[in-house]
């Protein structure tokens, strides 16, 4: 009786560990260093507790991939010419992906510059904090078909929550608020809430179909249909892309219209969830 009992949890102990294992995918450093002589290089290898796809996001901006298929040996060489930091001792963190797909956060590392980073002075970052927030609250221009016609409108688009993804450019999707004002029609103010959902492609930055709910606030609701484009990005934190989106009011086809409009896309005022 004993021995049915120690056996018992000795399977149960061991089940318990295999899941733990199967449930991480644990990082070992091999090499993790610039190269002093130019043109610099990030010199990366490791290899993993189990085979894995792997990507290395360096400062928590630049992201590069490592390993593409499926292995426990993982080695790359990322040019450093294009990259810039504020201090010499650079961290980052290794995300690998298992076969069914769960993706792994390891813990924090970090490599020494060999040279001087170009650091960015107090001036120059009150500049570039000016110009995020005055990018980030711009409106964008909006062309819109109402009826048989032409309107010009201002719209902003705010990502609230976004939802993170193992591809780390882009998030999974995100629900976000957009307040649009249209010149010159019978009525002007409209208020919409939705959810976009972001897939990445090779030759494009990404193609993100939507669904939005709005509201004129004088009886006009209804729901929006949408298609955007990313087409490249403007100084590694905002991507310009292009959206048509058709408008419909359930009932009452008349104030169905279109939108066709050129925007700037950024998560970095998100709150990111898993």
């Amino acid at each position: 009786m004993k021995f049915l009992i120690i056996l018992v949890i000795g399977l149960s102990v061991t089940s318990v560990f295999a899941q733990s294992e199967a449930d991480s995918i644990e990082v070992y450093l091999i090499d993790a260093y610039v190269q002093p002589e130019p043109p610099q290089k990030f010199i990366l290898s490791f290899f993993t507790s189990d085979i894995a796809k792997s990507v290395v996001l360096i400062d928590g901006r630049y992201s590069y991939p490592v390993s593409n298929e499926f292995t426990d040996m993982h080695k790359t060489q990322i040019d450093m010419v294009d990259m810039k930091f504020n201090e010499k001792i650079v961290p980052f963190v290794i995300i690998t992906e298992n076969e069914n797909g769960k993706t792994f956060t390891s813990e924090s590392f970090d490599f020494d510059l060999p040279f001087e980073p170009e650091i960015i002075g107090g001036s120059n970052i009150v500049q570039l904090c000016l110009f995020g927030g005055s990018i980030f609250l711009l409106p964008y221009p909006n062309y819109v078909i109402q009826n048989g016609q032409n309107y010009f409108s201002l719209t902003k688009e705010i990502p609230i929550i976004s939802f993170r993804s193992s591809n780390l450019n882009y998030p999974a999707g995100f629900l976000s608020l957009e307040y649009s004002y249209i010149f010159d029609a019978e009525t002007n103010n409209y208020l919409r809430a939705g959810y976009k959902k972001i897939f990445e492609l090779q030759y494009l930055k990404y193609l993100s179909p939507g669904v939005t709910l709005y509201t004129n606030f004088l009886g006009n609701n209804g729901v929006g249909l949408e298609l955007s484009a990313g087409l490249f990005t403007i100084v590694d934190t905002f991507t310009l892309y292009a959206r048509y989106r058709y408008n419909l009011k359930p009932g009452d086809s008349s104030d169905n219209f279109h939108e066709m409009s050129l925007g700037l896309y950024s998560g970095f005022f998100s709150y990111y969830l898993k």
